[in-house]
Formats: C-alpha cells, structure tokens, sequence
C-alpha cells in the first residue's frame, strides 16, 4: 500500500489526475500529521490551515472538472518561513521580525498558488537564514529526521525536515552559501540550488542579494525540475531517458576533502563507483586557485549581511542569538573599499572557472557536507565546536554560490550523506538532466 505522505510530489500530482488521490484528502493528512507529530511544532512556525482547505477544494474542483494547471496541481508543500505569505506572519527566524504580516505573497509563492499548489504552512530557519546547522534557539530548532538528537541542517531546517518526515510533499527554501543543501543531505533528500537570479526574489527576506537564491527541496530530481519550473515560470526539464551513461563528471580534488570525516568519505566513494559502473567518466581536477575564492568569503557574505540588518539588529541585539549576532557584526570591519576589492578578484575567478574549467564537464562532483550531522546540544554548549562545524558544513556548498553555479545534492544511501554536483552558470535545466541520470544510476545500484 502507497504511504502518499511520503510519495514523491510529481507521483501525488500524477494519482491525482487519475482519480486516485483527492487533493482535500491529502491535505487534511499532511495539517493533521503536522499537528499530531511530536516535534510539529518546531517543525513548523504556523500551519496556514484556512488556506491550504481553501486551495485543496478548488484542486479538487479542478480534478473533477479536467480542468487541472499541471503535474502539481493539488499537491501539498511548505514554505520557508523567509518567503512572504500574504497575510500570514513571515519571521525569517527572528525575533527582530516578530509579528511581522507581509500584504501580499512573494512572487514565488504567487506561482506555486497560480499552478493550484497548496501552501500547508511556514517552517522554522536558522535566525535570519545564517547558519548552515540550523539551530535556532530564538524560535525553534527543528530535529534532524534521522536522529533528533543532531543538528538539522541549515538555514532551510524546518523545510527539509518537512518533507523527509511526511509532513509536507516537498518544500521550498533560500540558499546563500548551502542553506538548500546542506539540510536535504544531512535529511536524505534531493536539494536543488537554481543559478542566481534565475527565480525572483521579491517577497522574499534577504540575507545577501547578491548570493540568496530561492529552490525546492524533495524526494527526486523530478520533483525538483517540476518545482522549480514553476518558481521560475519557465518549462520543466526534459528528463526522458535520462542516464549516467556517458556523462563528463569531474571529480573536484582538494579542498572539498580537507578534514573530511570517514562517513561522507566513504559515501562519496561508494557514489562514485556507483556512477562509474553506470556509464559515467570520471577524472579529477585540482583548481588550488579555487582557495582564493574560498578566502574572500568574510569579505563578501558578512558585510553584505551586515549592511541589511545593521539597523535593526543594533536597534535591539539582545533579541538575537549571540553566535549569529556576531556573524552579521563580523562584516562590521570590512571597509567598502575591501569590498568593492573582493568582488573584484571574485568575478575574475568566475571568469576563470568559466575559461579553464567548465568546457571540460558536464557536472563537477564532491562530497555536499564534509562531516556528518553533529550533535545539537554539543553545538549548544561549546563554541570552539559550533563555529568549526558551521564553517565545515557551509566549507563545500559555498563554492558554487561563490562560482554563482547552479547545484544539486543527491542522496548516497549513506544516511546524513550527500554526492553534490554543480553545474554550468544558467544552464539549469542541463544540471536537471545530469543529476537524474546519476540518481538513476545510484538507485539502480
């Protein structure tokens, strides 16, 4: 018997088109499993209730009429507390933006709604999307879906944790350095990073704008094509007969390794002999240049951050959490001129990736998370251990933000790990592609 909370949104999609699922049905089993779990709650910040019945009987109507917007028409999602939804508290994690009630949806959400999907409710973040781990002591740190002792995974926490519990269909979240990412790996799920500007942003809080990308997280790379069609208004990726056979994979040497500990090492392996014996041809690039870019990381991110928030957060610091207070002040002391600098040397690295590197592949590939999920109260009690994990959590998924690639993570079937792959700058439907061949190939095996 199908558990259809945890089937995949496109499969749900398809049983509601067949009569086989009703859309009011599967709604009110994804409110009452929210409301019943026992971690709901820090799941979750606010169920929309009246909403998603209000959107599942016109899906319904919809179905029975044949009169359906498309594969997703019907199915059941949650929303990144960081993306506006009209007339419903949006908090992005915070206490700073306590009570705060957008007038109308993100144009994101405005799409998802248009298409007939339906908005079950807003989950939890890291405070103001900050942090790759997740927690957020301010509002709720959601618990990780393989052991609700580790951490989550961040920013998007409460989104993954969603979708891998049987609570929402798939999700839709922000990545600045790895906030979609690091969350799906560290939860057994496919996260999907669009290029930037790639789907709007408006409606949605910002972190870096010039770094925040919204995408979905979900149980398949076709999920994800779907999904972010919708987001970006654009056609879904043609993945017809999709296959590892044959695909230019590039295997990232170096940093991506550093300090790397046994269980994604092995996961990575594993993945990657997978893909070989599917077809794949595997070599090895070494970019040291790449460090570079890596290193203007405090340059670029915090002080951009910082610039965002300075007035509200010195309005009133106390409301924030203290590690991620002293994040966004860590941008404080980056003068303008630094700034104007390292975006400078960052675009002449992207020039040199695109010149160098990107003929040579169709995706590069290495680990998503060097180090497993760690443990949440540890990350609580020592900050020498909180700030090394957070800087090794976002160390991997940083480089395509950095490269401004598109990028995907795919389950290993190594739990807490994840085989990323970053593709081409714009050619995201490519990367759909690439990425549901080698997820062919790693279920097959």
């Amino acid at each position: 018997m199908v558990d259809w909370l945890r089937a995949p949104a496109v499969r749900q999609g398809r049983a509601i088109m067949a009569g086989l699922l009703d859309p009011i049905d599967q709604t009110e089993a994804y409110l009452e499993a929210a409301r019943k779990h026992r971690y709901g709650r820090r799941i979750y910040a606010r169920l929309t209730e009246a909403r998603a019945r209000s959107e599942a009987v016109a899906a319904h109507d919809r179905a029975k009429a044949e009169l359906r917007h498309g594969i997703l028409d019907g199915v059941a999602i949650s929303w990144k507390d960081n993306i506006d939804s009209g007339g419903i508290v949006t908090e992005a994690g915070s206490k700073l933006l306590e009570g705060r009630v957008p007038r109308k949806d993100a144009t994101v959400l405005s799409r998802a709604t248009r298409e007939g999907m339906i908005c079950l409710g807003k989950t939890h973040l890291s405070e103001l999307a900050f942090s790759g781990l997740g927690l957020n002591p301010v509002t709720a740190t959601p618990p990780n879906a393989l052991d609700p002792a580790l951490a989550p995974g961040g920013s998007s926490s409460g989104a993954a944790v969603s979708v891998a519990l049987g609570l929402a269909a798939a999700a839709i979240g922000s990545d600045t350095g790895g906030s979609l990412r690091v969350p799906a790996a560290w939860n057994g799920l496919v996260g999907f990073k669009p290029s930037h500007d790639s789907v709007p942003e408006k409606g949605v809080v910002p972190l870096c704008r010039r770094f925040d990308v919204v995408g979905p997280m979900a149980r398949s790379v076709e999920d994800c094509a779907e999904l972010l069609a919708v987001l970006a208004g654009d056609k879904p990726a043609d993945l017809h007969g999709a296959s590892a056979s044959g695909l230019r994979l590039m295997v990232l040497d170096g940093l991506p390794f550093d300090d790397a500990e046994a269980g994604p090492l092995t996961a990575f392996q594993d993945a990657l002999d997978r893909l070989g014996r599917a077809g794949a041809r595997i070599s090895t690039v070494a970019t040291d240049w790449l460090v570079q870019a890596m290193d203007l990381s405090a340059q670029v991110f915090a002080p951009e951050a910082y610039g965002i928030w300075q007035a509200q957060i010195e309005d009133a610091p106390e409301l924030m959490w203290a590690p991620i207070l002293e994040r966004f002040r860590g941008g404080a002391g980056v003068s303008a001129a630094e700034y104007v600098a390292a975006w400078e040397q960052l675009v002449r690295i992207r020039r040199k990736w695109i010149k160098e590197v990107a003929s040579g592949f169709d995706a590069v590939i290495l680990p998503t998370v060097p180090i497993l999920p760690p443990d949440a109260a540890r990350l609580m009690q020592e900050q020498d251990y909180y700030v090394r994990a957070n800087l090794l959590t976002l160390r991997n998924t940083r480089i395509a933000n950095l490269l401004a690639l598109p990028a995907v993570t795919l389950p290993t079937g190594h739990p807490g790990c994840g085989i990323m792959l970053m593709g081409h700058v714009g050619r995201d439907r490519h990367l759909l592609r690439v990425a549901a061949g080698a997820e062919a190939a790693l279920d097959a095996a």
